[in-house]
């Protein structure tokens, strides 16, 4: 195993986005993204210094050629923001969140876990989708990705940011997207979660198939400090699906975790 390179920048502007004196919020994308996923929630977190992060072989990461997993991607992570910040990942990125929480407590100061899970799916199905996508590239995935991803009707009503998604799959590094798959296959964080002490928001989307609202409640109540929301209009990519309503319940969740922590200060 080794520890991946990440890219990490704003999803707009290639820097941190926000004045310095504000609370650092870093945002994680979902397998077969980029930094797209986020842009549409950006504007509502103005309150807020925003960064984002790729997938090894996704959107600016350089690819991968070596095995990894979820907490060495969390690490990699960590390192690259080397400040303490608010965290808040979709899908693999809500898995590496939860990495990010057992492993980087005093740098994390809370996390939303969306559309995400402690354990996504079984071993043999990540590990048949690797072996799909080295022998048909991810373009096979185009169509099946985006019955998941998307809720009825979104990709007729947002064709811009729905189909800069499924092209950010199409251009993902194939072996790269591959040990990603791998890396889930291997993660389980379930008997975990009772050591997780910061606050967590676990949000999950109406329509999401993948991980659904058990997966979101598993974790809120298996961690010391958590709760759930949902996401009417959602499935598997609630910022790009609803972006208004992940934004406020993200801002909502935030801006009591640095309440509090202000609070505790003074």
């Amino acid at each position: 195993m080794t520890v991946p390179e990440i890219a990490l920048a704003s999803p707009s502007t290639g820097s941190g986005v926000g004045s310095e004196a504000r609370p650092l919020l870093v945002l994680g994308p979902s397998l077969g993204t980029s930094t797209i996923l986020w842009e549409n929630v950006m504007p509502a977190l103005d309150g807020y210094r925003v960064l984002a992060w790729d997938l090894p072989g996704h959107g600016a990461s350089p690819r991968a050629t070596e095995p990894f997993t979820m907490a060495e991607v969390a690490d990699a992570v960590a390192e690259a923001v080397g400040e303490p910040f608010l965290y808040a990942g979709v899908s693999f990125g809500g898995c590496v969140g939860l990495e990010l929480l057992l492993r980087h407590a005093e740098q994390v100061l809370g996390a939303a876990i969306v559309a995400s899970g402690a354990h996504i799916g079984e071993p043999q199905a990540w590990h048949e989708r690797a072996a799909q996508v080295r022998a048909q590239s991810t373009s096979a995935l185009i169509v099946g990705s985006a019955q998941r991803w998307f809720a009825p009707a979104s990709i007729e009503r947002s064709p811009g940011i729905t189909g800069r998604l499924l092209h950010a799959l199409q251009d993902a590094d194939d072996e790269s997207y591959a040990l990603c798959c791998e890396a889930l296959a291997r993660f389980d964080a379930r008997d975990r979660l009772g050591e997780i002490t910061r606050p967590v928001l676990a949000v999950w989307g109406a329509y999401d198939g993948v991980t659904p609202e058990a997966s979101a409640r598993e974790i809120a109540d298996g961690v010391r400090d958590g709760r759930s929301a949902g996401i009417d209009g959602a499935a598997h990519l609630p910022p790009a699906d609803d972006a208004a309503s992940t934004a406020a319940v993200l801002r909502e969740f935030f801006d009591h975790v640095v309440k509090e922590k202000t609070d505790a200060a003074s």
